[in-house]
């Protein structure tokens, strides 16, 4: 399972910039603004108190945090009048399943904020700058402590890059960000329920996949699409295998499935890796059950998945993972359950 929160925000903005200019004209042109005038939509960079009227010492009616929207009425000198937190209404357009966190169960109220990092699709160099809270917040949030709420802060922040600005070179990695932050606190949070032991995938709750879809179909043929693609498996993988060779037999069929289809992915390597593992998994389980003919059958695929590894991957330590499975297999070490003679 990937690491949450990555222990180096893989790629700097500078060579995120770089890389993926050339992805953003494949983009889908679809822009959604949540009924609202885009000019007018906007975010905070910081927790912000709405007031009833202009003062710092008028009642406080709501809170917004960073990432939820609010929707600028008027100016008034330090001050802006909002429809704040706006977003509980966009999330209609989220399929059946609303934004996770405690921070979310809010309520949209009009009031006034402070006129200070509120950052919107007019705002100049915006792209970068949500871009970068939101990877600050990401990396606060894999620290021992982190802040209450930091990781869906960041979820937020960066899902407003690519609405604010659908056509920064940056979008498709925010998109990206946005759905795999989401993506693995789901994943956590599906793994402590007791149904995350069951053996069919459908007896447990999914992970939403709006979002990790949402990128493939807005940015096909990119390395974020077929990242996303590589995520979607984990909602078809078995809880616990419970000994079986259905669900590794299956399992594997799915992420040589995914290696073929996208063969140049990022993605690619790890999951002919996890081929290799659940056909090594297969020879133990096949001796166990003295079917030789299988276990002969999944130890040749085993060899074979390793060396197109090798082959196509030199250079990934997938690749040499793969290998030293595959010697296991071949010297009859078995790789699942206990190894020792």
């Amino acid at each position: 399972m990937q690491c949450f929160l990555r222990t180096s925000l893989a790629g700097s903005l500078a060579v995120t910039m770089a890389f993926v200019a050339p992805a953003v004209g494949q983009r889908s042109k679809q822009d959604k603004t949540a009924g609202y005038d885009r000019a007018a939509r906007a975010t905070v960079l910081h927790e912000a108190n709405v007031y009833i009227s202009p003062d710092a010492d008028a009642q406080k009616i709501s809170l917004v945090t960073p990432g939820h929207e609010v929707v600028v009425i008027e100016r008034n000198g330090p001050w802006i009048r909002v429809f704040a937190n706006t977003d509980v209404e966009e999330k209609a357009d989220d399929a059946d399943k609303t934004d996770f966190g405690e921070e979310d169960n809010v309520t949209p109220a009009s009031g006034w904020i402070r006129d200070k990092g509120v950052v919107g699709p007019t705002t100049k160099g915006g792209d970068a700058i949500l871009y970068g809270a939101a990877a600050t917040l990401e990396e606060q949030a894999s620290e021992p402590h982190a802040p209450k709420g930091a990781a869906g802060q960041a979820h937020l922040l960066y899902r407003r890059v690519a609405d604010y600005f659908p056509d920064s070179s940056i979008a498709p990695e925010a998109a990206w960000r946005s759905a795999d932050v989401r993506w693995q606190l789901e994943k956590r949070d599906v793994s402590t329920l007791p149904s995350a032991k069951e053996q069919e995938a459908f007896l447990r709750p999914a992970i939403y996949d709006g979002e990790m879809k949402k990128v493939i179909k807005t940015y096909p043929g990119t390395k974020f699409a077929a990242m996303a693609a590589f995520k979607l498996i984990d909602n078809k993988l078995c809880g616990d295998w419970q000994g079986l060779p259905k669900c590794p037999e299956m399992e594997s069929g799915l992420y040589e499935k995914y290696a073929q289809q996208f063969p140049d992915g990022p993605m690619t390597a790890e999951a002919l890796y996890d081929a290799v593992y659940r056909q090594g998994v297969l020879v133990t389980m096949y001796t166990v059950e003295e079917n030789k003919k299988r276990a002969d059958n999944a130890a040749a695929h085993t060899q074979a998945l390793a060396e197109q590894l090798r082959a196509k991957y030199p250079a990934s330590d997938y690749s040499a993972r793969g290998a030293s499975l595959a010697y296991r297999v071949a010297q009859g070490i078995s790789v699942y359950g206990n190894d020792r003679d």
